[in-house]
This record gives C-alpha cells, sequence and structure tokens, in this order.
C-alpha cells in the first residue's frame, strides 16, 4: 500500500517538474525576444528539444560511453537473467551492450521499451553476485518500463535549451528584442532571469526528476526480483566502488547512471544527480521489513 502510493506520487511529482522546466524554456523565451513571439519561440524550441532527445537520446548516450556489443556467446549467463526479469517485468528483452570500464556502474536508454538497451560495465559484471546484479538489471529495468528513459532524455534536452538562451544573450549574439517599443536593457530581470536563474532553475528541476525516478526504479526492482536487499547490498558496493575508479564519460549523461561516480562535497552535494545511497538504501530495507511482515502475517 505504502510502496504503490510513493509510486503515484512520483508519478505526479515528475509531471509537475518537467510542465515547469518546459514553462522556464517559454519563460525564457519571452524574455529573450521581449514580447509574444518569445513566447512561440520557447514553444517551438521546447517541442523540437523533446523531439530530439525522444529519437536520438540512446544514440548519444551509447557513444558517450563507447559501448560495445555484448552477445548470447559473450555473457549467456546474464542473457538468461535479462530475458527473464524482462518476462517478470512484462517488457520486450532489451538490447545488451558492455561499457569497457572496470568502473562499476549500469545504465539504461532508449525511447519506448521497443528500443531499449542496457548498458553494463566490465567492473559491475566482476564486483556484483548474481543475486546483486539482478537487482541493478531489474531497476534498470523499471527504468525502461516506468519511461524514465525518455522523461530523462527530455529533462536534460530542455534544460540544456534554457542554459543555451542564457548564453545567447550573455555573449551578445541577441542584441536586442524583436518589438521596437521594447528594450532589453529596460527590463533587468528579463536580464537576470535568462543569465542566472532560469539555467539555475532548469538545472535543480532536472536533478530532482532525476532523484524521483532513482526512487521510483529502487521499488521496481523490489517488486520485480522480490529481493529489496539485493539491490540495498549492490547500491552499497557501487557507492564505494565507483569513487575510486573513475567513470569516464560526457558528465550530462550522469544522471543515467544507476549511482553517481562524481565526488560530493561542499557545494556539489546540492547538484547531484541521485539521491543519498544511504536514504535509498534505507527505504530498500524499508520495504524488504514489509515484505517479512506481510509473509508472517499470511
Amino acid at each position: 500500500m505504502l510502496s504503490n502510493m510513493r509510486f503515484g506520487i512520483n508519478e505526479i511529482k515528475t509531471a509537475g517538474l518537467l510542465g515547469l522546466l518546459s514553462g522556464l524554456l517559454v519563460l525564457g523565451g519571452y524574455y529573450l525576444v521581449g514580447n509574444e513571439q518569445g513566447l512561440i519561440i520557447g514553444l517551438v524550441l521546447a517541442a523540437f528539444s523533446s523531439f530530439g532527445s525522444w529519437y536520438y537520446s540512446d544514440r548519444a548516450a551509447l557513444a558517450s560511453f563507447q559501448v560495445q556489443p555484448l552477445t548470447q556467446a559473450d555473457a549467456p549467463e546474464l542473457y538468461n537473467m535479462v530475458s527473464s526479469l524482462s518476462d517478470r517485468a512484462e517488457i520486450p528483452m532489451p538490447k545488451l551492450v558492455v561499457i569497457p570500464t572496470q568502473a562499476p556502474n549500469a545504465f539504461a536508454t532508449g525511447r519506448d521499451p521497443e528500443h531499449a538497451t542496457i548498458a553494463v560495465s566490465k567492473g559491475i559484471l566482476e564486483v556484483l553476485t548474481p543475486e546483486e546484479l539482478e537487482g541493478v538489471i531489474a531497476h534498470e529495468m523499471t527504468h525502461i518500463k516506468n519511461r524514465d528513459t525518455l522523461t530523462q532524455a527530455v529533462a536534460g534536452t530542455v534544460a540544456g535549451a534554457i542554459t543555451y538562451l542564457g548564453q545567447i544573450l550573455s555573449f551578445g549574439l541577441l542584441f536586442g528584442p524583436v518589438s521596437r517599443d521594447t528594450r532589453q536593457g529596460q527590463n533587468p530581470f528579463g536580464f537576470l532571469f535568462l543569465i542566472v536563474l532560469a539555467p539555475l532553475s532548469a538545472s535543480l528541476i532536472q536533478l530532482a526528476i532525476s532523484r524521483t525516478r532513482e526512487f521510483a526504479a529502487d521499488l521496481g526492482s523490489a517488486q520485480i526480483t522480490g529481493n529489496p536487499t539485493a539491490l540495498a547490498n549492490a547500491l552499497e558496493k557501487l557507492e564505494t566502488i565507483s569513487h575510486q575508479i573513475p567513470m569516464r564519460g560526457n558528465p550530462t549523461m550522469v544522471p543515467l547512471l544507476i549511482v553517481n561516480p562524481l565526488p560530493r562535497k561542499g557545494l556539489q552535494a546540492l547538484f547531484l544527480t541521485h539521491p543519498p545511497t544511504e536514504e535509498r538504501i534505507r527505504r530498500l530495507m524499508e520495504f524488504a521489513q514489509q515484505q517479512s511482515l506481510t509473509a508472517a502475517a499470511i
């Protein structure tokens, strides 16, 4: 009951944050141009950003980490595991690729469950037990099933477009609004909004979306495998080792990973793409306790 309630709240929260992010882009277009034509520009940017991220995000993510094909002959046990979990999650079996690094991590990408890919690093295949790896794979499958791969791509692209609008203004590529009766210099709030407030707000909203989806995927993994403790143990291992072995790739793709490999010190902690691993583990263990109480009551 509690887990279903959390899932519903997460969905509402994500939808609200995406709407707020798109609203920032539309408002940014208005301030950049200086009149109602800017609203249209913002809407067009939001539409094109969403479509581009929907169709091309998986290619960008896979290229960023220089993944390599992983055949069934290469890893028959992994293929059997993924096939079984796909049946339990009621989604098509995703493609499998390997990230050529010892840094232990994994991610899922793709515009929908029919075009999904799960990437696992060489390191994660070596450090996790089969049960722990199953928990990680089920976590990524939940992202696919919930279409989080699309949500994250849209959020990242729209946030990037908002930042780009601010860069246009700050570098002087656009010197004034379209209308003659309005001047950029007469609206200092619009200037401040585009240069500072909008990009900062977009980044924070993007991070909030990412953190919300991670909690939901952890819960989904626990429900698919019936073993929340396995994922909790995996997260504990990954949190420790991922900071010892750096993960190379485009930093903008970090929200896709199951754990954030970047350090969290000082102000950096405010801009982490993932919720604290300790909190994720706590929630999983709470779910495991619920399972035990329910089993004992039957």
